[in-house]
């Protein structure tokens, strides 16, 4: 990719320039930021490590959305972040007014990109993105399963001792306490992980994994996880850059899949050049489409209460 712009140069955008700059993803990223020169001085912190890392990547900043201009990817992880004992939930309305402008900041100057929503919470702020620019819903995904399966298959690591390279782990539903652990699809070298883990550990970690983010937040007090979400970040940018096709879990807009219409939920999908290019269909439990109808739920009535 010649440029990714990152809007929101908190410790998410930062993390994730960082690390997209590391591996040279890009020519050049850009964070912008409407914190005057945060995203300046971010951005010439992470330049100046480029030596130490040994990497060619530009990377600049501004609180000018235009700078963003000709951007291939738009990452946004802008808006209020949770505090301890606030729920996703609790920050819609101070964030959808932010995604609502950074939304028409990204249709006046990258009008081509492909936008990747981290914005909490992230069902709603993709749903609302995708709504307020009008977009094929292949060019605005969000990111949730990629992090959730990715502290699923942690948990699983840490329980068995097993290497991590060997855990696949899926999640689909609404990225908050809704979310469905898929523990039928999830492996340990190809060989299903209930053959491992008991049934009561086994649900212990999927509650675990739910409340995940709400964990790191209580540990770490004065913020949200940053490290995890933008790592997550790189992996679904990867994909894109480098047309992998490869099958992660995201927020996708639904246009019928799983029989649900109009609405943004974690399923997996197949991401490459092209964006979202497909959603993958999981034939489902009785149990675990139940599950993931009650997370509908949920996002929708959260979606209901847009104004």
């Amino acid at each position: 990719m010649k440029k990714i712009t990152i809007v929101g140069a908190g410790r998410v955008g930062e993390s994730a320039a960082q690390i997209l700059a590391n591996v040279e993803m890009a020519h050049e990223i850009i964070l912008t930021d409407i914190r005057e020169g945060v995203a300046k001085g971010t951005a010439l912190d992470i330049q100046e490590s480029a030596v130490l890392f040994g990497f060619d990547t530009r990377v600049s900043g501004d609180d000018d959305p235009s700078i963003m201009a000709g951007s291939d990817i738009v990452v946004i992880t802008a808006g209020l972040p949770r505090k301890p004992g606030m729920s996703r939930t609790d920050v819609l309305e101070a964030n959808l007014a932010v995604i609502r402008q950074v939304a028409a900041d990204v249709k006046r100057f990258a009008p081509d990109a492909l936008v990747i929503l981290v914005t909490n919470p992230v069902d709603i702020m993709t749903y609302a993105f995708w709504k307020e620019t009008g977009w094929d819903r292949s060019r605005v995904i969000g990111l949730s399963g990629v992090l959730d399966a990715a502290r699923m298959a942690s948990f699983i690591a840490i329980e068995t001792g097993f290497s991590i390279k060997d855990i696949s782990a899926m999640v689909l539903g609404g990225h908050g306490d809704s979310m469905v652990p898929m523990t039928n699809y999830t492996t340990i070298s190809g060989i299903p992980v209930s053959e491992f883990i008991d049934v009561a550990t086994l649900n212990s970690i999927v509650d675990r994994t739910r409340n995940g983010g709400a964990e790191i937040l209580a540990l770490k007090k004065t913020s949200s996880a940053n490290d995890s979400p933008a790592a997550a970040v790189a992996a679904m940018v990867d994909a894109v850059c480098n047309n992998r096709k490869r099958i992660l879990p995201c927020v996708a807009i639904l246009d019928g899949e799983y029989g649900l219409h109009n609405i943004a939920m974690g399923v997996p999908t197949i991401l490459g050049l092209g964006g979202m290019e497909k959603v993958i269909e999981l034939p489902l439990t009785q149990n675990e489409q139940q599950l993931l109808d009650q997370s509908a739920h949920q996002v929708q009535s959260d979606l209901a209460s847009m104004s």
